[in-house]
Formats: structure tokens, sequence, C-alpha cells
């Protein structure tokens, strides 16, 4: 599997940072995005719950997304909905350099999560079992999976349901106990490419694929022709606590952002106009 480290293709990914252990993380989570103009980062659900808030103190972090919350009947499946919430408005306002409660998060036509008044930045969210898994970026669309490294894909059919003829045939040539663990990296990679382009599960995962590992990534066409070019990043890391994350980035071409305080980041023909409006005035 892909070890850390910066991807050959498209723009330089940084390893995932893990949060919620020492308030350090978070200025490497910072750092990572102005430098790469992307910035990965994870939790553990155990070490994050004891630190979030109850009550009224959740309910203004959530925001709008409390109705819903409410609305979870089973209780881990709420506490699991308020930490990945809460680790994303965390993450974003740690970047932005503002306040949680003040940030809003919204949801495409897909389910996709994104910053109301804040485009600049592009976020992705990815949770599975007691891991929290989320990626930003400030250079166009970003997706994120998380995946346990040893769960069992292989040899039950779900491959003819997941991969293209030519990742079929890739991985039947593969060692036997590679396998398994080629798949699991193939499905978080789809998961995070289908998450950037907002299309979900709504993709077939059998039209696109992605070559073998230790090769530049990019997503290739049923015959295992390129389909894409240096304008994605697709990087898949192992973590030590037995994940399989993976990411998926589409530079847009418009370079890193000066900075990302939220009080740089409004758009300058909108705040021309405001100015003007006043100057009027």
């Amino acid at each position: 599997m892909t070890v850390p480290g910066n991807s050959t293709l498209g723009p330089p990914l940084g390893a995932p940072v893990e949060v919620g252990v020492d308030d350090a993380a978070w200025d490497r989570v910072r750092e990572d995005l102005t430098g790469c103009g992307t910035a990965l980062l994870y939790a553990h659900r155990p070490v994050l719950q004891p630190r979030l808030p109850s009550g009224d103190g959740l309910r203004r972090l959530l925001g709008r997304d409390w109705s819903r919350y409410l609305g979870l009947a089973h209780a881990d499946v709420r506490d699991r909905y308020a930490a990945s919430r809460v680790l994303l408005k965390s993450a974003a306002a740690a970047v932005l350099r503002g306040d949680p409660e003040a940030l809003e998060l919204a949801y495409g036509p897909t389910g996709r999560p994104y910053l109301r008044g804040c485009d600049q930045v592009d976020i992705s969210l990815s949770h599975t079992d007691d891991l929290l898994f989320v990626g930003l970026t400030t250079r166009g669309l970003i997706g994120v999976d998380a995946e346990r490294a040893d769960r069992q894909m292989y040899g039950g059919g779900l491959g003819r349901h997941v991969c293209t003829p030519y990742e079929m045939v890739t991985l039947a040539a593969l060692p036997e106990e590679q396998r398994n663990p080629s798949l699991v990296r193939l499905w978080t990679l789809k998961e995070a490419y289908s998450k950037a382009i907002g299309q979900g599960m709504q993709f077939r995962f059998t039209e696109f694929g992605f070559g073998p590992d230790g090769k530049p990534v990019r997503v290739q066409r049923p015959d295992g022709s390129a389909g894409t070019g240096d304008e994605w990043a697709f990087r898949t890391f192992p973590l030590a606590s037995g994940y399989c994350v993976s990411a998926a980035v589409y530079d847009a071409g418009f370079g890193t952002p000066g900075g990302t305080d939220i009080t740089t980041m409004l758009d300058a023909d909108c705040v021309d106009s405001i100015e003007e409006a006043l100057g009027e005035e």
C-alpha cells in the first residue's frame, strides 16, 4: 500500500494529521493547508467524544444539523453524527481562524457538505467505526474516504460490482494475501473520487478504475487507459490504528490563496461593490 508522501501527479498531499490528542496538531493542519493547499486530518471517536460539548453547547455547535441529530434513533449513530460534524466544523474553524459556532454546514443535492459563504475552502468527511476522517482544500475539490484495512471484500463476489474488467484482471494476478487489501484501497479511492465530483454512489464503480499501487495514480477507463491527468491527485494512507484512508483532490488552477483567515477570504468583487456603495452613501 502507498506510504505517506507527496503525489507524483497533481497537487501535493501530506500525510493525515491526528487531532484530538494535542493542540499542536491543529498548527500542523494549518501549515498543510497553507503550504500544500490541502489538509487531511483524522480523529478517533473515543479520544474526541469526551471533549464534545453537551446540551445547549452541542446545539449551538451543530446549528442547523441539530434537528437531524435529534431525529436519529440509535444513540451510537447520534454520537457518531455529532462527533463527525463537530470535527468538520472545528477543522474549518481552525484553518479559517474563526468560531466553529459561526460556521454553517450546508449540503448539496447528493448530500455533499460545504461551508455556506466560504466556498474558497472545499471540504469532505468520512467516518467508519470509531474513525473520523476530514479533508479540506483551497485548490478546488476534495473527496475523502476511510475503511477498515481488514474488511473482507475480496472473495465474496463484491469485486464484480466494484471493479472494472481491467481491475479484476489486475487483482487476480496479485498474490492471494494482497488481493483483499488492494480491493479495500480501490474502494476507498473510488469513494473519494465520487465524493470529490459530487456523485456519491450514483457513479457506478465499474465504470472507472485505478491502477496498481506503487505507480502514479490516476483515474482509468474500464480498459485501463488513462482518464485523468495531472490536475488530479490521489493518495492512499495506511493508519497505524488499522484503517485505510484515501483522498482525491482536483486542482482548479487558481493556486493557493494568500491567506485562509475567514476575514481575508471574502470575494474581492463583492468587497469592492460594498465599499463603492458605502462610499456613495
